[in-house]
Formats: structure tokens, sequence, C-alpha cells
């Protein structure tokens, strides 16, 4: 299964668990990530076995849905550091073609504190559509630490502006 398969998976089958309707904030720190996030609502884990950037990795996500908006946090261990350009890349990537947004546009650095740095870490804006059709938005940040590469993503036909600031802006790798 590739990556762009397994996100899609992850993140659709993790949009229908039940959260609370309302943004409720919350610190998580999701198990063996190093991260440490702030999510409107209480996400729920799951990991699986994926190809990314030629390599066997176990892509483990966290992800709820609130206010109209599915918020999610992906990471894996890439193993090589040569290989974590190329997975920053195929992740973004992957995220597009997950909404049918065609080609990535133009992208900002994002920086969160912890991560390492890269040149092909950061935060885009995609617009496209869901299968059944239906118009998304979505806001995709990709970095990294070492060998272990993250996509945080926040999508739905409205993405709140100030929902997705606090939660891009909350991410953090702890020392």
């Amino acid at each position: 299964m590739n990556a762009r398969a397994a996100v899609a998976g992850l993140v659709l089958a993790c949009a229908t668990a039940a959260c609370a309707p309302a943004l409720d904030w919350r610190e998580v720190r999701p198990e063996s990530s190093g991260l440490v996030a702030l999510f409107p609502c209480k996400p729920f884990g799951n990991a699986r076995q994926l190809r990314l950037a030629g390599a066997s990795v176990e892509m483990t996500l966290y992800s709820c849905s609130a206010d109209g908006a599915t918020y999610a946090v992906a990471f894996a261990d890439v193993g090589q550091p040569d290989l974590v350009g190329p997975a920053l890349e195929e992740l973004a990537l992957a995220a597009a073609r997950n909404i049918g947004a065609g080609a990535l546009q133009a992208s900002t650095p994002v920086h969160v504190a912890g991560m390492t740095p890269n040149p092909q870490a950061s935060l885009r804006t995609l617009v496209g559509q869901l299968g059944e059709g239906r118009r998304v938005q979505e806001q995709v940040a990709v970095f990294a630490r070492g060998m272990r590469v993250f996509q945080a993503t926040v999508v739905g036909q409205k993405v709140d502006a100030d929902a997705a600031e606090t939660f891009f802006g909350a991410l953090r790798l702890p020392g």
C-alpha cells in the first residue's frame, strides 16, 4: 500500500470517529512521537505499515473531527537521513492528491519548535474535493526531527483560520 492511500484511509477512518462537536482544546502527546500537539477534540490513534520514500515504515496517525473539520497528525521514522527530504515531499504531495488538489501550490516555511531544519518543511493551503464531490479546504504542514517525519493536517468544507492557527501554532518537539 502506498503512503497516499494509507494516509487517506487513516484520515477518513478517523474522521468518522465520534468527537465533541465544539472545540474543546487539549494537549496531546502521541505515544512514541516526541511531539506535543493541541487538538480541539479527543484524537484516536491508528498505525499502518506502508512505503514512504522507498522505505517500509510504520505510519501512525492521531486524528479527530470537531466543528466540521478533521485535525490529524501522522508520523513515521524513515530510518535514513537521506530519506527525510523525499518523505516530506511525498507527504505533501499525498495530501494534495487525497483531496484532488492537483499539483502542489506555493508553500510557506513552517517553524515547529524543536524541528530539524529542512528545505522541504512547509505549510500549504489546498483546495479540492472528496470522493463524493464535496469541496474541501486543507492546510497541511510537513516537518521532521532527525529521521522522524511529520504531517499535520486540518481538512474540512471550510477551515476556520483561528482554529487552524491554534492547531499548527501549538505543535512542538520538546528536547
